[in-house]
């Protein structure tokens, strides 16, 4: 067996050889260490003839057994290793995307497409939020954080992990007391964001350059939000697009009283409905009187379980045919999908067939993603999770 430099760490072998670089390797590809190493160790992997195939974290108890954080036999996973890495994601912000122009509010992490797998960092003005998704990166919270605060000097920091996350990595974070609701600026519009909160954030910065690119069609029109959150699209369209009116509606009425404060905060008047939209676009339907030149639709995420794409599907063909018939003849409508399982293939399909549906004629002007500060390999698809269809209705 031809053993890696580092052969001090654990050492994890694969069944077959390592025929990709995509950083997730799976449970069935493994073979069971005789010394199963803890959740979120630091291993090294060689493939079944003892090659070396990489270095990352081992979780004998999640379905990605591996998350590989290097290629190179001579590169150590230590503390300099994550100040690089982290450096170079700031950077990339800082310097090469100039963000701190436009915004206080983005993503510094974005998990593989920083090389970072299982560690999402966002930052809301002076508070850092740092998610994890893997044991691993959960066991080198304190180092993340000093790193953090090295280039953040005196932030705020809330660390969290979702519940499912951490049954399926087995690890438990204890919940520290939530950060002070924030104030965070994008393009010159102001918005509430309380990390922590019900709503994670209460703001979705992956949707920043979509809701500036929308506004450029708002002037004097009547703008329908739907699914509209903390009201982004609205407001930016209201503030920036200087639409005539905005008309916002979600189910909740939590996130919705942060949509007011967030109209309020920039002096403008939208009229929020607390709706459930498909009742409440039947309604539309019925009456044409009720159409409206700009619809966005941006609903949450639909599944996590690639069991459920196929209902996930269904239901947005359902509320993407609802809204259709909301918009008026040459009016634009931007319908958006955040479920990373579903591809941009499937969505674009599931568009064509809702435009059918609604005998509605749908010429698509550009489709995108998130922000470049979500950036994705091109061996790692699965971070580019956003997409967003701009499209002229006839």
């Amino acid at each position: 067996m031809n053993m890696p430099a580092s052969g001090n760490l654990p050492l994890i072998q694969l069944k077959t050889e390592r025929r990709s670089n995509h950083p997730w390797i799976f449970q069935k590809m493994v073979e069971k260490p005789v010394n199963k190493p803890k959740p979120g160790s630091i291993v090294d992997i060689v493939d079944r003839e003892g090659q070396f195939a990489g270095r990352g974290f081992y979780n004998g108890h999640s379905r990605i057994a591996l998350r590989v954080l290097t290629g190179d036999p001579d590169e150590a996973v230590d503390e300099a290793f994550f100040a690089r890495k982290i450096g170079t994601a700031i950077a990339l912000r800082r310097e090469v995307l100039k963000l701190d122009a436009v915004t206080d509010a983005c993503r510094l992490i974005h998990s593989e497409g920083d090389g970072l797998s299982g560690l999402v960092v966002d930052r809301f003005a002076n508070t850092l939020v740092i998610e994890f998704f893997s044991a691993g990166m959960f066991r080198q919270r304190d180092l993340i954080k000093r790193i953090l605060l090295e280039h953040f000097p005196g932030a705020d920091t809330y660390a969290f992990a979702e519940d499912h996350v951490q049954k399926q990595e087995s690890f438990d974070l204890s919940h520290p007391p939530t950060p002070k609701p924030t104030v965070i600026h994008e393009h010159g519009v102001a918005f509430h964001a309380a990390p922590g909160s019900k709503h994670k954030t209460g703001f979705f910065a992956d949707q920043r350059d979509n809701r500036l690119l929308l506004a450029q069609w708002c002037q004097g029109k009547s703008v329908l939000d739907l699914c509209c959150n903390s009201g982004g699209f609205g407001i930016h369209a209201k503030t920036i697009g200087g639409a005539s009116e905005v008309t916002g509606i979600d189910l909740d009425e939590e996130i919705l009283e942060i949509a007011e404060r967030n109209a309020r905060l920039n002096k403008v008047k939208i009229k929020f409905i607390q709706a459930d939209i498909f009742s409440w676009l039947r309604d539309v339907a019925a009456s044409p009187d009720k159409k409206f030149d700009v619809v966005i639709l941006d609903p949450a995420k639909m599944t996590r379980d690639r069991e459920q794409v196929i209902p996930a599907l269904k239901k947005y063909l359902d509320m993407n045919k609802l809204a259709l018939g909301a918009v008026k003849p040459g009016g634009i409508f931007l319908t958006c999908s955040c479920t990373g399982l579903v591809s941009e293939e499937q969505f674009l399909d599931m568009l064509r067939r809702a435009a059918f549906y609604a005998n509605r004629s749908v010429q698509v002007l550009k489709v995108t993603g998130a922000g470049a500060d979500h950036p994705w390999l091109a061996h790692v698809p699965e971070s580019r999770y956003l997409k967003a269809a701009f499209c002229r209705v006839e």
